[in-house]
Order: structure tokens, then C-alpha cells, then sequence
């Protein structure tokens, strides 16, 4: 390659990374708009008339509401699926790691209320759209992945090996997080109680099965 081809892959290289940088930007600044009009109700023009940014200039960045969303859900994604390595990593005990995850949990089940909506309500989708599909099924993969974390070192501190797959636990915590969401969104304080006592239940199931 010539020094001339060289620089201009260089600037070509920095282009794409800044262009990438922006829409990335974009997609965590519109992602509150987004979970707040929902999947059915959005397009960049909504978008655009509910937050700081022009219609032209997400249309720039963004080739429809489907690139959009499934890039600031990603983006979300990336920060979420690491959630519970803190608490994974500063547990002492079982009784600690078990108490702080079902904190960190119920807290996110309250604070980013909208946003967990906005993710089912995609993955809902993707049953229906395989344009995102992909997106959908990988970031399934990373949560599964993140929640074994958790049971694999709770049952290390228990002394037992997990009583079932990675993909079992992960349907039975999702499961709850998914339910305690829709009482949390109808104002439902009684069935957030029910959802930790559930969440305690899986735990000890989850380690009943002694090692050796």
C-alpha cells in the first residue's frame, strides 16, 4: 500500500469510527423517547418531535425506527448484561451475593422501568420481525450468560452444583423479572412482594443439588 492509499484508509477508518460514534449518541439520547412511545408507535419522525434532534438528521444516521432501536437497545445492552458482575465480585458469602443480587435487581425492576419495557416489547416483536432478529437472540445469549454467572458462584459458595442449565435458570429469573415488570408498571406492590419470595424459591432450587 502506498503512503498516499495509507492516509486515505486512515481518514476513511476515522470517518467510520465518528460516524459510529454519533449514531451510538444519538441512540442512548432518544432511547427514553423510545421507551416511552413504545414499538408500535414509533418512527424517526415521532422520535424527532419528542426530543432535541431533527427528523433529517436521524434519518441521516439512522436508515429506519428498526436501525434505531435496535442500535440503542444493543448500546443498553451492553451496559445491562454486566449489571451483576459487581455484585458477583465483591460477595463474600452466599447470603451476600444472594441478598445483593436480589437488590440490584428490584432496584433496576424500578428505576429503568421504561427501558426494560422498551426490550420486551422488541423481543415481542422479533417474533413477528426477523430484521432484528439476530439482535434479539444474541443479546438473550449475553443475559443468559450474565445470570449464570451469578447462580454458578452462589452455588460455589453453597457447596453444590447447579441444579439445572444456564438456559433453565435463566427462563425461571427472566420469567419473574418479566412478571414483577408488569405489577411494577400497574402500581402493584403486593405482587413485587410475591416476586421475591419467588426469587428466593429459584435460588434454593437452583442449589439443591449437592456436589460429589
Amino acid at each position: 500500500m502506498t503512503q498516499v492509499d495509507d492516509r486515505r484508509a486512515r481518514v476513511t477508518e476515522r470517518s467510520r469510527d465518528k460516524f459510529e460514534e454519533r449514531r451510538t449518541e444519538l441512540a442512548l439520547a432518544t432511547l427514553h423517547t423510545l421507551a416511552e412511545l413504545g414499538y408500535a408507535r414509533t418512527s424517526l419522525r415521532e422520535i424527532a418531535q419528542n426530543s432535541e434532534y431533527s427528523h433529517g438528521v436521524l434519518h441521516y444516521y439512522f436508515s429506519d425506527k428498526l436501525d434505531l432501536i435496535a442500535h440503542a437497545v444493543r448500546q443498553y445492552e451492553a451496559v445491562c448484561v454486566t449489571r451483576y458482575d459487581e455484585v458477583v465480585a465483591n460477595a463474600e458469602d452466599a447470603d451476600q451475593l444472594r441478598a445483593d443480587f436480589a437488590s440490584t435487581f428490584f432496584a433496576t425492576l424500578t428505576a429503568d422501568a421504561a427501558i426494560h419495557r422498551l426490550w420486551y416489547d422488541l423481543r415481542n416483536q422479533s417474533l413477528f420481525d426477523d430484521s432484528f432478529r439476530a439482535d434479539v437472540l444474541e443479546i438473550e445469549s449475553r443475559r443468559e450468560q450474565m445470570i449464570w454467572r451469578v447462580i454458578a458462584r452462589y452455588c460455589e459458595f453453597c457447596g453444590t452444583e447447579p441444579a439445572m442449565p444456564s438456559s433453565t435458570a435463566y427462563v425461571m429469573v427472566d420469567g419473574i423479572f418479566q412478571r414483577a415488570l408488569l405489577h411494577q408498571i400497574a402500581g402493584r406492590t403486593d405482587e413485587i412482594n410475591d416476586a421475591r419470595a419467588q426469587l428466593g424459591a429459584v435460588f434454593d432450587l437452583l442449589s439443591s443439588h449437592r456436589s460429589g
